[in-house]
């Protein structure tokens, strides 16, 4: 057999219904000459049957099974190296994809001039919704050779090795393999790849087809969304302690400060946004894992966060974890803390007192976000639902609790406004908000869900209801916060199925799925979609257009 160009390893572990995808996309591509090993990491379900056939199916597919289940990524990949034949290497996992081209277009890199490794964008593609974006599309935006990593740190946060193609000359005169026996194994391995490579290139062009599954069950969830696992935390904290001690052996010690940001905006951003919904006990355990390691990550990787992360962050080290669940809801929505303090200097602290510590203090204060100052619609309030009952048919009435820490609100009720829309038009639920005591307001809404106007065709997804509140002719919209676990609520509305639940992620909002039911589910919307298809959108136009 001629010399492959390219070897595309294809990891597998019980998954026999994705891996024909995976490996027919690198068949489809455009340069043919590949070598595609099918690494199994001793699969006990189908998989090694399909992996047989597919080989049978074409004399570029090799089938390599592993003796034992190594339990992770590293070992079939490296044992696929081992064998490889190609001078170009690169990785595909089973439930992923290649784009017909992305074999040629980073072989072409690399022929273009003499670089360790070529890499492109990867496109994601979310299972739930088909919804599809760019991962790190700043890092990935233009064409560019970078004689190393110091060219531009901010590539550390894409550590993903399944984007590139690697000169096998590279791995081997540096005895780069991917560690075994540990998880987040791509983190490592890239932060060497970056380290040592003298130059490399980056296309804009899609190399990768990353299909997520963010809200998968737990037992079904890749490692990276097993975040509810303590031992996720430790092999992401270890790997970490890895990396750092790579930086210092190597002499890259200057890029520790931007790979203690990475792991400060995107690793422990991950478990951040979970935290609402762990319970005491593994918040505790979460603390006693990352603290000792938050304490020796540079200050300079701190100061580059946003306040709230930088909030969330210093309220686990100060063991204020029930406070660190209130503030993960508000990351990134701007919803403000229940209360604030502020000291004889006028520094305004997130909760119910002045920290302790210089350094508490500093992380704490949020002075910067200007709760009292900053114009009323980007104001920032809480908006809580305290309780939830079930009214009648597709009804719920909603006991509300807004708190407006920095006092922006007058003394008295509040006109307040609940907005959800499943199609163009609103549904608008006026109520009102009483004060409570100073910054507390509380009051309640009835909900008639079946009031809301839906397209004649229906609507199938979620929407999260909104509340507005109305001062001196400004408005100002925000989220509303939903108990974080209460039982789903089902009826029937107008050729449709409705449920109203817990956001069960992120904030934790009220939310409201509609599922078309009937005649609108089996002849409406299919209907609808045929007639909305760019040609017969086309047809249409160039009709309206004769008839002129």
């Amino acid at each position: 057999m001629s010399t492959p160009d390219v070897t595309v390893t294809v990891i597998v572990y019980n998954d026999a219904e994705r891996l024909t995808r995976a490996v027919d996309s690198v068949r489809r591509q455009t340069h043919a000459n590949v070598e595609i090993v099918i690494s199994d990491d001793h699969s006990t379900d189908e998989t090694p049957q399909v992996a047989r056939r597919l080989a049978a199916a074409d004399p570029r597919v090799r089938h390599l099974r592993l003796e034992r289940n190594s339990g992770g990524c590293s070992a079939p990949r490296n044992r696929a190296l081992e064998t490889a034949r190609a001078p170009y290497l690169m990785f595909l996992d089973s439930d992923d994809e290649l784009p017909d081209d992305a074999v040629e277009l980073l072989l072409a890199a690399h022929r273009e001039r003499e670089i360790d490794f070529a890499m492109g964008a990867v496109q994601r593609v979310r299972v739930d919704n088909g919804r599809r974006s760019t991962w790190m599309p700043h890092l990935v935006a233009e064409r560019r050779t970078l004689d190393g990593i110091e060219a531009d740190p901010r590539l550390l946060f894409e550590h993903l090795a399944t984007s590139k193609m690697y000169a096998r000359a590279f791995l081997d005169r540096h005895g780069l393999r991917f560690p075994e026996g540990i998880h987040y194994e791509d983190q490592l391995f890239s932060a060497q790849a970056y380290c040592l490579a003298k130059a490399f290139t980056i296309i804009p062009e899609p190399v990768y087809r990353w299909y997520v599954a963010p809200f998968a069950a737990f037992e079904a969830a890749s490692i990276s969304n097993q975040r509810h696992k303590l031992a996720n935390v430790r092999d992401r904290v270890h790997v970490q302690h890895l990396i750092d001690a790579f930086l210092a052996e190597s002499g890259h010690e200057s890029l520790r400060e931007d790979k203690d940001h990475k792991f400060l905006k995107h690793d422990f951003r991950m478990y951040a946004s979970d935290l609402p919904y762990r319970d005491e006990e593994w918040l505790s355990s979460f603390a006693d894992i990352v603290t000792p390691y938050l304490d020796t990550l540079a200050p300079g990787a701190f100061a580059r966060l946003p306040r709230a992360e930088r909030v969330v962050l210093q309220l686990i080290r100060d063991r204020r974890l029930p406070e660190a669940g209130l503030a993960a809801r508000g990351l990134g929505r701007g919803v403000a803390p229940r209360q604030v303090t502020t000291d004889a200097q006028g520094r305004t602290y997130w909760g119910d007192k002045i920290p302790p510590s210089e350094w508490s203090r500093r992380e704490l204060d949020i002075s910067d976000l200007e709760l009292e100052t900053r114009p009323f619609p980007s104001a920032q309030f809480r908006h809580e639902i305290t309780e939830i009952t079930r009214g009648p048919g597709a009804a719920v009435d909603l006991t509300i609790r807004t708190y407006d820490p920095a006092l922006r609100l007058p003394v008295g009720p509040q006109r307040a406004t609940l907005l959800i829309a499943p199609g163009r038009r609103r549904l608008r639920v006026p109520f009102r908000l009483s004060p409570v005591r100073p910054g507390i307001f509380e009051g309640h809404a009835h909900l008639d869900l079946a009031a809301a106007p839906l397209p004649f065709h229906g609507f199938a997804g979620v929407r999260h209801p909104l509340l507005r509140l109305e001062h001196q002719g400004l408005s100002h919209t925000g989220l509303l916060l939903a108990p974080l676990t209460f039982p789903a609520l089902t009826t029937q509305v107008p050729s449709h199925r409705l449920t109203v639940e817990p956001e069960g992620h992120g904030p934790g909002r009220l939310q409201v799925r509609w599922e078309p039911a009937g005649v609108t589910a089996r002849v409406v919307r299919p209907v609808v979609r045929r007639v909305a298809r760019p040609r017969v959108k086309r047809a249409a136009r160039l009709l309206a257009s004769a008839l002129k």
